[in-house]
């Protein structure tokens, strides 16, 4: 990651709980409570202690009633401070809490580690409560791993994650991936030098 990352990143970061973004997380965080969700579902489905369910259904409120504030259409971050303290004050609750349950221990001590990057979608009304863009971007690439069933050697590997990001990096920036590499690999036979990546296509309408 801190390699891929070589520019440091100036805004707010959403992401899963995968370790390795924290290499180059540096300012502020929106984990994904879609995936803190699922997991929580996850596990109720094989452990039925009495605590572990009394800390899972305590927590999807929490969360639940997070994205209810963040939904309503006069939310503002000023406007409700109070109810957003008050949510605050429950995570902490929540997280300080003593467990013997070793799942209620485990996600408890994560709550307390992450407890102020789980609610910024609070505070910044344009920053999103999960990754679900993300992902969504890579979903063509995580197709194509299905069909293919993977690459046959790194040096594979590397190209295809090459190639599709130049692909979905010239289709979000508004132009035709396929005629801009055209246009790219002439002006490299021509020049010898590849032209600079295209800038974003913005509307002056």
């Amino acid at each position: 990651m801190q390699r891929f990352f070589q520019e440091e990143f100036n805004g707010i970061l959403v992401t899963d709980f995968w370790a390795a973004y924290d290499a180059i997380a540096r300012g502020e965080r929106q984990f994904c409570l879609v995936h803190l969700l699922r997991e929580l579902e996850k596990v109720n489905l094989r452990n039925k202690s009495e605590e572990w369910q009394a800390f899972s259904k305590k927590t999807k409120r929490l969360i639940k009633d997070a994205l209810r504030l963040r939904a309503r259409e006069d939310f503002t971050p000023d406007r409700y401070t109070s109810r957003i303290h008050k949510i605050d004050e429950r995570l902490l609750d929540l997280a300080l809490a003593s467990y013997i349950d070793k799942d209620a221990k485990r996600l408890a001590k994560r709550l307390d580690k992450r407890r102020d990057e789980l609610f910024v979608f609070l505070d910044y009304p344009n920053v999103p409560s999960d990754n679900n863009h993300a992902e969504r971007e890579i979903r063509s690439a995580v197709l194509m791993r299905k069909v293919i069933y993977g690459n046959r050697s790194d040096n594979g590997a590397l190209t295809q994650s090459v190639l599709m990001t130049v692909f979905r990096t010239l289709k979000r920036r508004g132009y035709n991936p396929i005629q801009t590499l055209f246009s790219a690999l002439r002006t490299s036979s021509q020049t010898g030098k590849l032209p600079p990546f295209p800038p974003v296509i913005t509307s002056n309408g």
